[in-house]
């Protein structure tokens, strides 16, 4: 049995359960939040990062690693395509998703989600790089009607758990969503992918965690 560690606010966190409900694989799910000092953690999570997995063969932190390892041990139905270049070219638009655009807007969450504060220097070379990286990716998505193509891959888990994020922080911090700028309209692929009853699920437990976040944190 698989169990899955993390929680479900984190999009890497649904990254993993998006491809475990998809391809139908029993898991359970345990609470982790990130940063944690817990050796139990730790052994699994070198720097307390989630996701990571509990298996009989041991533990695995980093969700492509985990994607992947899914993929491999669970071929089927299959998130990837059969061929070498088929599945090269996936890896090429998830590491645009996580790297190129979710992983730089990430410095922006501070201030658009959590009532911080990033400085005008941030704010001006996130953009500077969401500029030039948005339009990039766009050469690489197809989105007919999926990121990749006809059919929903990994590359859609990535892209479903990433895309409403860098959307939404750009539209908090510039005033304007900065993939909508460059011609990505994520709002009606997120509309096509939320028809799935697995990305409902994961909707469902994010939101419920979200609610329940809240209601803790108002009674500090």
């Amino acid at each position: 049995m698989i169990t899955l560690c993390g929680f479900p606010v984190s999009n890497y966190y649904n990254k993993v359960k998006l491809a475990l409900l998809e391809k139908g694989i029993e898991f359970t799910e345990e609470y982790v939040n990130t940063g944690s000092k817990d050796e139990a953690v730790l052994s699994a999570s070198p720097l307390g990062k989630v996701p990571f997995i509990r298996t009989d063969k041991g533990t695995l932190c980093e969700s492509q690693a985990i994607v992947d390892w899914l993929e491999t041990e669970y071929p089927t139905p299959a998130l990837l395509p059969a061929d070498a270049w088929g599945r090269a070219k996936q890896h090429e638009l998830i590491t645009f998703l996580d790297l190129h655009l979710e992983l730089v807007a990430r410095e922006l969450y501070g201030e658009a989600f959590f009532g911080g504060t990033v400085s005008d220097e941030t704010k001006q070379r996130v953009r500077q790089k969401l500029d030039k990286h948005i339009p990039g990716f766009q050469r690489l998505a197809s989105f007919k009607p999926y990121v990749a193509g006809e059919h929903f891959t990994m590359a859609d888990c990535a892209a479903y758990t990433n895309l409403p994020l860098v959307g939404m922080a750009t539209k908090a911090i510039y005033g304007e969503d900065l993939l909508l700028k460059h011609g990505i309209d994520w709002k009606a692929y997120a509309k096509l992918l939320a028809e799935r009853p697995a990305v409902q699920r994961v909707d469902a437990d994010r939101k419920a965690d979200t609610a329940a976040r809240m209601a803790a944190a108002s009674k500090k």
